[in-house]
């Protein structure tokens, strides 16, 4: 019996990624509430997490990552492409490239008329203000004193380079952004990072380092969740591996799954939750029919154009000469600063472009080097590169199980580019990347054209590049849909539909994907979602947006 009470806590949560550090933190405030908080990896506190430009190693360490694959892509000549999910705390905010953007605010409009009215920009603009200290400092827009550190990018200071490439898009025509989480996203200029003193802050750091000796939180690391435990449609608990011994955990008042995109998904349907006919050919025990689990997969998918660069102001000598590695690794562990204090990846763009689209539907990334690989080649000369991929695509996907093995991976399929939009986008971008390219302040750096390359002179050579050589943002998201159809997993308040005490909250419930990097939107719904826990809600701020 007192084992069995050592095992009951309040509220079980599955995943300590980046919307499980956050339900851990809100919901531990209040002191008589108990909570547990399982983690499939382990710690967050090594210098391979810390240092912004280590974000390789994080990525492809098996021990940090679970290294997913996806299925033959069928619009992709049948390539497999890599599928890196955090495994440790603070999840993929561990490992990501530390860009901070929110989406646009039309993309919450958008969720709100889909009958998600609590979703709507004027809804969640609290609860972005709420999560961050902007460097800029508080305004209508931006928060002030949140746990997350958010910083403008001030790298173009630092590197003739990066300035030169702004300077590149002004004579293009485009407009320089002073904030693209605020008033105006599109143009060109520096990104918000979650870097912070030379340091990765990740929301490991922001959110559970404060608050980990708490008595009434209990953080399990090296458990692996292997289903959800029910009672007449209620969850009652979990059933999870801790150091190679099975046990059980109860919850009095609710499950929290938090495991991501792609392990939400894929532990639901292990615990008997999904399309009851693919679960049945699997027999698994139905507890609910619910279609749309590991359907609607999204995420962006992008074509380098690269080049040569005349300059070596490159990565180039960091990446392969021992002496520059020295120098750098010494300014970084010793005083936080040079090129090992940064992710480089935080200078970028976002355009429309033509009017069918509303607002921005192409996102940009400029990197002072060649992704070769996901980085596990070098390169073997100076070049630099544009990340250009489509805001809201088309295409979707799925995450299926393999077996009812929880230690098998599952199925993977994202079917990019099956419409045809996505790839007359990406099409475009090619073209705006080239005539920034092309201007005068980057004509002393400007090189070889690498891909598309000077070849390329016609449509279809230049999709059959983008379906050779196109890859992952890492964004895969919108598995688990919040919604109100018959394909959506959650209601507005992030509980499963046809289920009691069970919610999900992490980047598969987003109905859709938004238009930007992920991370500050998945911790923005864990953030509501506390408070939806909690009985509570921000009140709604109206803030003008730029139409």
């Amino acid at each position: 019996k007192n084992d069995l009470v050592d095992k009951e806590f309040d509220y079980l949560i599955i995943g300590a990624g980046s919307a499980g550090c956050v339900l851990a933190n809100r919901l531990s405030a209040n002191e008589k509430k108990s909570i547990a908080l399982f983690e499939s990896g382990l710690t967050d506190n090594t210098w391979k997490v810390n240092m912004p430009s280590a974000l390789l190693y994080t990525m492809h360490d098996p021990n940090m990552n679970w290294k997913y694959y996806s299925e033959p892509e069928p619009y992709l000549n049948n390539r497999r492409i890599f599928c890196p999910r955090g495994k440790m705390i603070g999840g993929c905010s561990s490992h990501n490239g530390m860009v901070f953007v929110r989406g646009h605010p039309e993309d919450f409009n958008r969720w709100a008329s889909y009958g998600l009215k609590k979703w709507s920009y004027e809804n969640v603009l609290p609860y972005f203000k709420k999560l961050e200290t902007w460097s800029g400092g508080e305004n209508l827009y931006r928060g002030g004193c949140g746990p997350l550190k958010v910083n403008r990018s001030k790298i173009n200071e630092g590197f003739p380079l990066f300035q030169s490439v702004l300077n590149a898009a002004k004579e293009a025509g485009f407009e320089l952004f002073e904030d693209s989480n605020g008033f105006k996203q599109e143009g060109f200029g520096t990104f918000d990072v979650t870097i912070n003193r030379g340091q990765r802050y990740g929301v490991g750091k922001a959110y559970l380092n404060t608050i980990r000796n708490k008595s009434n939180l209990k953080i399990f690391t090296n458990s692996n969740v292997l289903k959800i435990l029910f009672k007449n449609k209620i969850a009652i608990g979990i059933e999870v591996q801790v150091n190679n011994k099975k046990e059980r955990f109860f919850a009095r008042k609710e499950v929290l799954l938090s495991a991501g995109s792609i392990n939400s998904p894929k532990l639901l349907q292990l615990s008997g939750i999904g399309d009851a006919k693919e679960l049945k050919k699997m027999d698994i025990d139905i507890i609910h029919d619910l279609p749309g689990v590991g359907q609607n997969l999204q995420d962006h998918f992008e074509i380098y154009i690269q080049h040569k660069s005349k300059k070596k102001e490159t990565l180039y000598n960091l990446s392969t000469n021992y002496i520059t590695q020295g120098i750098e690794g010494l300014k970084w562990f010793l005083f936080k600063k040079g090129m090992l204090a940064h992710s480089h990846l935080e200078l970028g763009g976002f355009v429309k472009t033509n009017s069918k689209y509303s607002h921005p539907n192409i996102q940009f990334h400029f990197f002072p080097s060649l992704v070769i690989n996901h980085g596990l080649t070098n390169p073997s000369f100076d070049g630099f590169q544009f990340h250009a991929s489509p805001n809201r695509p088309k295409s979707r996907g799925f995450v299926k199980l393999r077996s009812k093995n929880a230690n098998d991976d599952p199925i993977i399929q994202f079917n990019y580019l099956k419409e045809e939009e996505d790839l007359e986008q990406m099409r475009e971008s090619v073209k705006i990347a080239n005539n920034i390219f092309s201007q005068p302040s980057l004509s002393s750096y400007l090189g070889e054209q690498i891909r598309p390359g000077n070849d390329c002179q016609s449509n279809e050579q230049l999709d059959e590049i983008i379906r050779n050589t196109g890859d992952t943002a890492y964004h895969p998201s919108c598995t688990n849909k919040m919604g109100i159809d018959k394909m959506s997993v959650v209601d507005e308040e992030t509980k499963v539909h046809g289920i009691q005490n069970l919610r999900i909250i992490d980047s598969s419930i987003m109905p859709d994907i938004v238009s930007g990097n992920l991370n500050a939107a998945t911790v923005m719904i864990a953030e509501k979602a506390s408070d939806l826990i909690l009985g509570r809600e921000e009140a709604p701020l109206k803030a003008e947006i730029y139409k």
